[in-house]
Formats: C-alpha cells, sequence, structure tokens
C-alpha cells in the first residue's frame, strides 16, 4: 500500500495548510487545517477533513466494511451500516486518540442481535487493522442498534 501526500499551501492558494493525498489505488482525499486567527499563517481555511479526522472516519470504514462483510458472509439479510464515531483526544502533543466510541446502525430483515454483536466484536478485535492499530492508545467502546427493515 503506497500515498502520497502533497502540500497545496504554496504562495497564493486559499489555504496555508492544505494537502492532497493521492492513494496508490488511484483515488484523491483533500485534508486542511482549522483556521488560525491568532497566526493565519499556520492556520487552514477548513476547505476539508483534518488529517486526524480522516485517521478517524478510515477507521469507521474500516470497521463497517467488516461488519457488512461479517454478516453478508453468514447470510443475514443486511440492508444498511452506518457507524457514528466520536473520540476524545490528549492535551497535549502528541495529540493521539484517548478514547473512541463506535455507535452503528444496522438495518435489515431478521438479522439477530447476536449476529451483531459478533460481527462488531470480530472487527474490533481481529479484522480492521485501524482500530487494532488505534486500541493501542485509545479505550474504543462499541454499542449498536438494529433496525428491523
Amino acid at each position: 500500500m503506497e500515498c502520497t501526500v502533497t502540500w497545496t499551501g504554496a504562495a497564493g492558494t486559499r489555504s496555508n495548510m492544505g494537502f492532497v493525498a493521492e492513494t496508490g489505488s488511484g483515488h484523491v482525499l483533500l485534508m486542511d487545517g482549522a483556521p488560525d486567527p491568532a497566526r493565519p499563517e499556520h492556520g487552514g481555511a477548513n476547505l476539508a477533513p483534518r488529517p486526524m479526522e480522516a485517521l478517524l472516519a478510515g477507521t469507521g470504514g474500516c470497521s463497517a466494511y467488516d461488519v457488512v462483510l461479517i454478516l453478508k458472509r453468514g447470510r443475514h439479510a443486511v440492508s444498511g451500516c452506518s457507524v457514528k464515531l466520536t473520540s476524545q483526544r490528549a492535551d497535549t502533543d502528541p495529540k493521539v486518540f484517548t478514547q473512541i466510541h463506535m455507535h452503528f446502525t444496522v438495518r435489515g430483515r431478521g438479522i439477530p442481535e447476536a449476529a451483531v454483536q459478533r460481527a462488531i466484536a470480530l472487527s474490533h478485535e481481529k479484522y480492521c487493522s485501524a482500530s487494532v492499530m488505534l486500541g493501542k492508545t485509545a479505550a474504543i467502546t462499541t454499542s449498536f442498534e438494529l433496525i428491523e427493515d
């Protein structure tokens, strides 16, 4: 896997702290910093997600992917899955994630709660590289709701 991240914040651009990531699979992700009124030259223009937001979003995508795949492999009639992540970060540098909560909303027909609980646990404990890695610094908790179609 590879990715090239390039600073786009050169003179004359809207953001001093903009970056574009070009992934090995041929996709592009924009990132930007928060505006800093005290030091405008150090701040972004809020034109895209912050890098740490992108990391959190990637973790959610990784885990939701696993949950859907595990449920489908179990021949469950899953029709939707979303995950809302909330987090806390350390107050001092490096401001790593210290707590992450992942709340899944799974939609489908006749899916047992135990199957959803198992899929989330397997993702968190075994398959989702991102959450396993972030679990080295953050306490990760999960919850879910199951909506019947």
